[in-house]
């Protein structure tokens, strides 16, 4: 099942039911939000399935073709949430990026994994513009899989864990590599290196995928394409240190986690020539650990990032597809 939010005028956008291709979509009944839905799953997910039967049919209520409505804009499958936070599951990345900062990688690293708690009140839709007011910010993608829950209780077991998974999402969690070596240098976090974090279209139950997602991860590469140049392929299902199971038991250690939670994998990234990468950053430290310096320069104004996941020759979560602008 894909489900996704138009934009309708409102905060929370209009729910709505995809076709697995993601070309027809339907109302999702008498759920308005996803949100709604998410507070209610056990209630939602049975109806929400039975409607998007029908939208494959071509028999949902209201269903219409998304080429048939130009003025159609996708926000993010939530496009504000009650809680977001973002893992560093992938540790071929972590090394690296702090190789580029001057530090090694704890060893701690290996057993107690890594996440921060980002901002949710704002999330970007998969064509909203990266706008900032600098270049000088030193502006990233990061490309990543992430997560949405229902109730999550306190101490969780990893066991457990993964029955509280209920949508996969495709994510962009845009870094300003500029501002974080001074902001981490003050102890306290991410913040303002952190801006808001956009969103692939479709969120999608772990059906959809098949044996695709196993181990609490999902074995697909995540195409990334700058300025319409390949950029990388790693695949989300290797080198991921910690599967979803762990990430979503440790942020459970000391707190129940709300239902539309989401959490993110981190930056894929595979220790496999040829791959490519997810982000900038990485690509410039195995420049300079080759070559001595980076050769890559970090996102201007005017430039664009596409962000894809296919499975059976079709799109999962449909494209992130975004351009950088300069804020006024």
């Amino acid at each position: 099942m894909k489900l996704a939010t138009l934009d309708n005028g409102t905060r929370d956008g209009q729910l709505v039911v995809a076709s697995r291709n993601g070309d027809r979509l339907a109302p999702a009944g008498r759920w308005p939000t996803l949100q709604a839905a998410l507070d209610r799953w056990a209630e939602a997910e049975p109806e929400l399935a039975a409607i998007a039967q029908a939208v494959e049919a071509g028999s949902a209520d209201g269903i219409f073709a998304v080429a048939d409505r130009p003025d159609l804009r996708f926000r993010a499958p939530l496009p504000r949430a009650y809680h977001w936070v973002d893992g560093s599951a992938f540790l071929h990345h972590v090394r690296l990026v702090r190789k580029a900062r001057g530090a090694e990688m704890p060893a701690s690293f290996l057993t107690d994994p890594l996440v921060y708690q980002g901002g949710s009140d704002h999330m970007l839709g998969p064509r909203d513009d990266i706008a900032h007011a600098s270049e000088a910010f030193g502006i990233d993608f990061e490309c990543e899989i992430g997560v949405i829950t229902d109730d999550v209780p306190y101490g969780v077991s990893a066991a457990d864990a993964l029955g509280h998974v209920k949508l996969l999402v495709l994510l962009n969690d845009v870094s300003l590599r500029a501002l974080i070596p001074d902001e981490l240098a003050k102890g306290f976090g991410f913040y303002v290196s952190k801006p808001p974090t956009a969103f692939a279209p479709f969120a999608v139950t772990p059906d959809e995928v098949g044996a695709a997602w196993s181990e609490g991860r999902l074995h697909l590469p995540v195409e990334v394409h700058w300025n319409g140049e390949w950029f990388g392929h790693p695949n989300a299902g290797v080198g991921m240190h910690f599967g979803f199971h762990e990430l979503l038991a440790h942020v459970a250690k000391t707190r129940p986690l709300g239902a539309g939670t989401i959490l993110g994998s981190g930056t894929v990234s595979n220790d496999v020539p040829g791959v490519g990468s997810c982000c900038i950053a990485e690509k410039r430290t195995l420049e300079t650990l080759e070559g001595g310096a980076p050769q890559t320069r970090f996102m201007r104004f005017g430039d664009t990032v596409r962000v894809e996941v296919r499975h059976e020759g079709r799109s999962v979560f449909g494209a992130i597809d975004q351009r950088v602008t300069a804020r006024t």
